[in-house]
C-alpha cells in the first residue's frame, strides 16, 4: 500500500465517522489530543486516565489520535499474520506494512489501527473494546519516547523517597503484585508493565505508561489495600481455591490507583536508581536477595529486555538506541541491580525494596 493510499483510507473513515468530541492528555512532557465520534467513549477514557486528563486540547499536540466507533472496515489487502509469542498458540493480530507506517488488525475484536508519520487512527467496535483503545493511545506515547532516545523495558516501576525502582521478572514472576505491595508501604506508582529508560548525565530516567495495573485474584486477596477491586461474592469464591490454582488464574482486574491508595500516587517519570529482577518461583524454598552486576549475569538481561512489537514504526531520525543486549547492559550498569531468587515472598521483598531505596543497604 502506498503512502497516498494510506492517507486516502484515513481520510475516508474520518469523513464517514467525524470525530468531534475531544480529550487532552499530558504524559510528562508529551501532550496528546484524542478526538472521537462517540462522546460516551471520550467520557469513559476521561474516567480511565483520571489525573492525566487536562482541560486543554491543543491543536499543536505532540500526538494526535482519532477514534471512530464504527462497523469493522473491510480492507481488501492481504495481511501478514503475527505469530504467537513462545508458549502460546492463539493468533491475535495481523498487520500490513505501509510506506512509513502500518495497519494492525485485531482478529478477535475486528479493531483496526492505522499509524505512521504522525497519523493515528483507530476504527471499529471501540466501545466494546475500549481497553484496546487505551493500549493504542499508550503505544503512541511509547513510540514517542523511544524515538526521543529511550530503550523499552518489560518492567513495573515505583518511587520511594524520591528514588525510583524498576521491577522486572520472567513470565508470571509477579512484578505488578510486588509493585502494589511496595505501594502499600507509601510508594508512588510509575508503571505496570512497560518502562522507557533514558540515559542522562545524572544516570537513568524511567518513564512509565498511564495504564492501570492488571491484577489477578491472588494479588487482591493478599493485599488489603486492593479490597475494593473485588466484590464480596468474588472474594468468597476465589478464597476457596487452592493456592496454585489461584495464582494461575487468567481472570484480571484493573486496580484504580487513586481509589486503592489515595490521590497523587501515580507519576510517569522518575530517576531509576535500582532494578529488582524477580528470578524466583512459588514453592522454591526461602527467598533470598543479592546485588548483582549484569555484565556478569547476562542470563538476567532477558527479564528486562522487551521487543517493540507491532505498534512501533521508527520515524525518520529516530533516536532509539539499537535494542541490543550490549546496550541494555550498558544502560543498566548505571543503576544498582538486585536479584530475588528462591521462593516467592511478596511482603518480605517489599520490605527489602523499601529499606534499600531509603538506605542504600540490603
Amino acid at each position: 500500500m502506498t503512502k497516498t493510499e494510506r492517507k486516502e483510507i484515513i481520510q475516508k473513515y474520518r469523513e464517514a465517522y467525524p470525530a468531534v468530541h475531544r480529550m487532552a492528555l499530558v504524559f510528562g512532557n508529551c501532550r496528546i489530543r484524542v478526538t472521537a465520534n462517540s462522546e460516551h467513549l471520550i467520557d469513559e477514557l476521561t474516567t480511565y486516565y483520571g489525573t492525566f486528563v487536562t482541560p486543554d486540547a491543543p491543536d499543536n499536540a505532540d500526538i494526535g489520535i482519532t477514534v471512530h466507533e464504527a462497523p469493522t472496515p473491510e480492507l481488501p489487502e492481504r495481511f501478514t499474520v503475527r505469530q504467537p509469542d513462545p508458549g502460546k498458540t492463539k493468533i491475535k493480530e495481523e498487520y500490513l506494512d505501509l510506506a512509513n507506517g502500518r495497519i494492525v488488525r485485531k482478529r478477535l475484536t475486528g479493531m483496526i489501527f492505522v499509524f505512521g508519520e504522525g497519523e493515528n487512527l483507530a476504527i471499529g467496535p471501540c466501545m466494546e473494546n475500549s481497553n484496546q483503545v487505551v493500549n493504542f493511545i499508550n503505544n503512541r506515547f511509547i513510540e514517542w519516547e523511544l524515538c526521543r532516545g529511550c530503550l523499552l523495558g518489560h518492567a513495573a516501576g515505583v518511587i520511594c523517597d524520591g528514588k525510583g525502582l524498576a521491577l522486572a521478572g520472567f513470565s508470571g514472576a509477579g512484578k505488578s503484585t510486588l509493585a502494589l505491595h511496595i505501594m502499600s508501604r507509601g510508594a508512588t506508582f510509575v508503571s505496570n508493565d512497560r518502562l522507557m529508560i533514558e540515559q542522562q548525565d545524572s544516570g537513568l530516567i524511567m518513564y512509565g505508561v498511564a495504564k492501570l495495573p492488571r491484577i489477578n485474584p491472588g494479588t487482591i486477596l493478599n493485599n488489603p489495600d486492593l479490597a475494593s477491586v473485588m466484590t464480596a461474592d468474588e472474594r468468597r469464591r476465589f478464597s476457596g481455591l487452592p493456592k496454585a490454582e489461584l495464582w494461575n488464574l487468567e481472570y484480571k482486574y484493573d486496580a484504580p490507583i487513586d481509589i486503592c491508595f489515595g490521590p497523587d500516587r501515580f507519576e510517569l517519570d522518575a530517576p531509576m536508581n535500582a532494578l529488582a529482577i524477580l528470578n524466583w518461583k512459588h514453592g522454591a524454598g526461602p527467598m533470598s536477595v543479592r546485588e548483582v552486576r549484569l555484565s556478569e549475569r547476562a542470563d538476567l538481561l532477558p527479564a528486562f529486555m522487551k521487543s517493540t512489537g507491532l505498534f512501533f514504526t521508527p520515524c525518520d531520525g529516530c533516536g532509539m538506541p539499537e535494542p541490543s543486549a550490549e546496550n541494555y547492559a550498558q544502560y543498566l550498569s548505571l543503576c544498582r541491580v538486585l536479584e530475588f531468587s528462591g521462593g516467592v515472598d511478596f511482603k518480605k521483598a517489599a520490605e527489602i525494596c523499601v529499606t534499600f531505596l531509603k538506605t542504600g543497604v540490603l
